[in-house]
Order: structure tokens, then sequence, then C-alpha cells
């Protein structure tokens, strides 16, 4: 369960990131519209998916809530990370926030039968061993939702601006790459709650920032800002400000997605596959990973496109 939401103060707002449409799509550039794809058809009232050239925006769309996690957050993010997996077009995806935060975390309001009390409607299990069975259930469901930004194909860069708390560190620790703005502002807040951190910050960050860093943000409950946050190596880099970051964010998606999605793919795979296994064994698997995908089309257009002097153009076969 993640502390933040509406129960938490988070001082005053910055600047407004977008406007405010539902779940939309824009067909630019290179990128084509296949008729019927999970992309078109998905709809949201938090979320929404912007397509440009093989570049993919996802962006948290509460504005007037600062994009706090209620039920819809967790049940319609794994959907989205679906509908964007599915497109063979995309190859670089952008999680970025509508309005002056990234996100405030959990919708403690929404979803407070989570911590011990009632649902909003009263109902729910009343034994204490019914609500612990189905508080475990909904934790393991809200963990499912986050992995699903892990668990995408796709490299995945976060644009964080404004406050990022409990739930918002979760979503970010999930992403590949993480850029801020200089407004920007870090907290694994669920100490000052009461609340273990429970759905990826404690498993993901020692992989990020080293088991010291973690724990200091994790036992005080501190804010940091984003000077702090790009000496610890939580973020790659910082941007000026929201909207600047959202460029820069798109720009390295599209960077990434001119190289040959194949290997980007292949890389990914490899790098997260490495993080759970000693070297010799990560050794072997980029080995047989090599073996079965090195003789492509891709490799031979890069081959081709060095010796005529010229970008290559790949096709991720």
């Amino acid at each position: 369960m993640r502390a933040g939401g509406e129960a938490v103060g988070v001082g005053p707002a910055s600047a407004m990131v977008g406007g405010r449409p539902t779940s939309v799509r824009h067909t630019l550039g290179a990128m084509t519209s296949s008729p019927g794809s999970a992309i078109d058809s998905f709809t949201s009232e938090v979320l929404a998916i912007e397509v440009e050239g093989h570049v993919a925006t996802l962006w948290l769309d509460r504005a007037e809530k600062r994009n706090a996690m209620g039920p819809a957050f967790w049940s319609d993010l794994p959907l989205a990370m679906a509908a964007i997996g599915s497109e063979p077009e995309i190859r670089a995806v952008v999680v970025a926030a509508r309005g002056p935060h990234f996100s405030v975390g959990l919708d403690l309001v929404a979803m407070s039968g989570l911590v011990g009390g009632p649902g909003p409607s009263g109902s729910g299990p009343t034994s204490m061993a019914g609500r612990a069975r189905s508080a475990r259930r909904e934790i393991l469901r809200m963990q499912a939702s986050v992995t699903s930004i892990a668990d995408c194909h796709l490299p995945v860069i976060a644009a964080v601006h404004g406050y990022c708390i409990g739930g918002g560190v979760d979503v970010i620790s999930a992403c590949d790459i993480r850029l801020a703005s200089a407004d920007a502002i870090f907290s694994v807040r669920e100490t000052k709650v009461a609340i273990v951190a429970d759905l990826g910050s404690l498993q993901r960050l020692p992989h990020i920032i080293g088991k010291g860093h973690l724990a200091e943000l994790a036992y005080t409950g501190k804010d940091i800002d984003a000077a702090r946050a790009v000496s610890i190596g939580l973020v790659n880099l910082v941007s000026a400000d929201p909207a600047a970051v959202v460029s820069d964010a798109r720009a390295m998606a599209a960077e990434i997605a001119g190289n040959s999605p194949l290997a980007v793919q292949g890389t990914k795979a490899v790098l997260t596959a490495g993080e759970s296994r000693p070297v010799a064994d990560g050794l072997e698997y980029v080995a047989t990973w090599n073996a079965g995908f090195l003789a492509s089309d891709d490799l031979t257009e890069a081959m081709t496109a060095f010796m005529e002097k010229r970008p290559g153009h790949f096709t991720g076969n």
C-alpha cells in the first residue's frame, strides 16, 4: 500500500503540463495506425496514450487530483502497457504526467479499505483473517500493475516533474531510465504514515541507487530534490522545467527508437536477466541470445549503412 495521495500535503503547485483529454492517439511521422489496434481502443479516465513516430507517451492524466492513484489507475495501467506493447511499430515509451505533479501517490480516500478500514461503501470482510486475505490479494494486484511497466519489452523512460511520492516512486522505479525537471521532489513516504512500502520501491531501488541511499530515504520518509536525486543515480538528467523534461525524454526515446529494435529489446532482456544472475550466467545468457538473433536483417542493414555512410533504417527483423 502506498503513501501519498489526498491525505498528504504536497505544497504549492508548479506549472501545468498538457491538457486533460481522456485516452488519445496522435499518429505522426513514420507511425501508421493499424485498424482496430489495442491503443486505438484503449480508454481510461486517468491515463492517456499518445504516439508520435515510434515513441509512445503514457500520460498520468488525473491532474485535478495531482495524479493520486485510485482504483482506476491500478486497473488501467496494465491495460495501457499491454496496448503499447502490442503495437509492433512502437520502439520506446515515455511515462509522463499532466498537471502540476507527477503523482502524490496512493489516493488514500479511494483506497481506504487497504489500510485497515472499511471500503468507501462500508462493505468488505469483517473478520481479521478475511480482511488480511482481501488486503493481500489487492496488494498483489497492485504490485502486478506496477510490474507491467518493468515487464514491458520496450525501453521505458520516466519524465518526472513536481512531486513524485510513494506510488509515484514505485512507478518510476519500474522504468528503465528516469529524467526529472528542476522542480521535482521525490519521497519514499510510507514510514511517515505507518506503512511498509510494498509495491516495488524496496525491491527495485537497491539496483538503482544502492542499499544505503534507499535505507536513508525509506527509513526517514524525507523529501529529496532533483539535485540530490541525480547525485545518487535516481535520475540520469535534470531538465529546466516540466515541459523540458518531457521534451528531453521524448528526444531520448526517439534516439533509442532510431537503433535496431531487435538489438534494443535484446539488450533490455539481457540486462533484466543479468540482475538476478552471476556474471558467468549472464554471459551464457547473452551468448545464447546472440546465437539466435545476431543473423538479422537489421545487422545486414547496419553494415550496409556503415559502408554507405548513412543512417540505418531498421525494421526489427
